[in-house]
């Protein structure tokens, strides 16, 4: 079966990220705190005292999450970051490991970085609970967002040859380990991109295992590009505002659920 290979959108959805919001909140504790430290200890002759002064960075990045409004594991993050930093940095370890454990995590989370989806993998029931959603469709053409290892795509692309099946992945090491896996595949593409700049129209589902942050957008996406009556199933997290079609509980230990939505609007 050929399927015809979409070409890149020009312009991708803005979803809004928390980082450097977070970054200039932890700033701006710091440097509060160290205004009035520096030069209280500087006029009394006096080293600052570091241990007492992360610990004030942190109470005052933790309040000023807490006056933000911060979810909560935020205002814990930034009440514990410069103790933490802090007490690591006393333990003499070379910066070189740092620098390695920085670039490991970009190659395996750069997702979570880039775009406020971390790294989720799918598990066997929630494959077998999607191979029986798709089931009746004889003309299947799956595209996987975020498609992680092949954790889904590989199981479906084995019980169903007569359909198409893409993964798009932009985590080098996990992209890596998907390719490799799915290369025997004829009916699996496997492709390092952007989700948002990746075109819905040549598919009639779409699978997403995301996080909260991006599915207002992806939605819009989907009604933009996507056929009527075509299908975004995603994994643990609904779409705002947007009543599911119908949703599907998965029998597994996380009582995954799978909100199943159909696209209505007329293609663009």
């Amino acid at each position: 079966m050929s399927v015809p290979s979409p070409e890149p959108t020009d312009a991708a959805p803005a979803v809004p990220g928390p980082q450097i919001r977070q970054l200039i909140l932890q700033l701006a504790a710091s440097l509060a705190v160290l205004s009035l430290a520096w030069p209280y200890y500087g006029i009394r002759n006096e080293t600052l005292p570091w241990p007492q002064t992360a610990l004030a960075i942190g109470a005052a990045a933790g309040l000023l999450a807490s006056l933000s409004r911060q979810p909560w594991w935020w205002r814990v993050m930034h009440a514990l970051f410069a103790p933490l930093a802090w007490s690591v940095s006393t333990l003499g370890i070379d910066p070189g490991w740092f620098l390695l454990l920085f670039i490991t995590l970009l190659l395996v989370y750069r997702g979570a970085a880039g775009g406020q989806v971390p790294l989720y993998f799918s598990n066997r029931p929630t494959a077998a609970a999607l191979a029986r959603i798709t089931a009746e469709l004889p003309d299947l053409r799956f595209l996987d967002l975020g498609a992680g290892i092949g954790s889904v795509l590989l199981p479906l692309a084995r019980e169903r040859p007569d359909a198409h099946f893409t993964g798009v992945e932009n985590a080098p090491a996990t992209w890596l380990l998907g390719r490799l896996r799915t290369a025997g595949l004829a009916n699996c593409d496997w492709r390092w991109g952007d989700l948002w700049r990746s075109d819905f129209a040549a598919y009639n589902v779409v699978y997403a295992f995301l996080s909260p942050a991006p599915m207002a957008a992806l939605w819009n996406k989907v009604e933009q590009e996507m056929p009527p009556g075509s299908l975004l199933i995603s994994n643990s997290f609904a779409v705002p505002s947007i009543p599911p079609t119908y949703v599907i509980d998965v029998a597994d230990a996380r009582q995954t659920r799978l909100y199943c939505y159909r696209s209505g609007n007329p293609r663009h």
